[in-house]
């Protein structure tokens, strides 16, 4: 697959070969939905709880008798039935992270990168460097070529004023090549790569 390479002020300067192994395989939604959810469940502190029946604090002792007072039987005023009592089957702190083998990991990255391909929402730029850290200028550069909503994805090195320039622009995200993630790419309409993150993002996924 042919791309055409642009530059920050919207010129073309060249052509790119995108390898179809990484970036035209078929596109798989299950691979996506499983794999954000992946990532979403290993972000979730966890830290929900409720209070079991022998962490409320209370007396222990019996409500009142057994048998003729016409009422149901009660054992303790901390029961769920009662105001102030435990929750039954309630959250507990845990772990929401689960596995996800490799293979399926990669396949889901391949997949949102060739899902960005066939949409037309994949760009590639020669390089995300700029002169200053001045957001003005990034975000005047991005207006012309018709961005709003993008992730930029650089090489191993990122370059800082581009970072620093980029941060104060709603709906951009920038991240090294490394960094490339389902989530991320899916969540902004789209995508742009340097020549050198197309490299190394082929490189890592062949």
């Amino acid at each position: 697959m042919k791309l055409q390479v642009k530059n920050l002020a919207n010129e073309a300067v060249g052509e790119i070969e995108l390898d179809d192994a990484v970036f035209a395989v078929p596109v798989r939604e299950d691979l996506i939905f499983r794999a954000v959810n992946w990532q979403l469940a290993k972000r979730r502190a966890g830290t929900h709880k409720t209070k079991g029946i022998s962490e409320i604090r209370g007396t222990t002792k019996k409500p009142y008798k057994q048998k003729g007072t016409g009422r149901a039987r009660q054992g303790s005023l901390r029961s769920p039935q009662f105001r102030g009592g435990a929750r039954i089957f309630g959250p507990v702190v845990r772990s929401h992270e689960h596995d996800m083998p490799k293979k399926v990991r990669k396949l889901a990255l391949k997949t949102a990168l060739s899902a960005k391909a066939a949409a037309g929402q994949l760009v590639v730029i020669d390089d995300a460097v700029a002169k200053d850290h001045k957001t003005k200028a990034l975000a005047s550069n991005l207006k012309a070529m018709g961005l709003e909503s993008l992730l930029v994805i650089g090489g191993q090195t990122l370059d800082q004023n581009f970072v620093r320039a980029a941060r104060n622009i709603p709906l951009v995200d920038v991240l090294p090549s490394q960094g490339a993630n389902v989530y991320d790419i899916i969540r902004r309409n789209v995508l742009v790569l340097t020549k050198s993150a197309v490299s190394d993002l082929e490189a890592r996924l062949k």
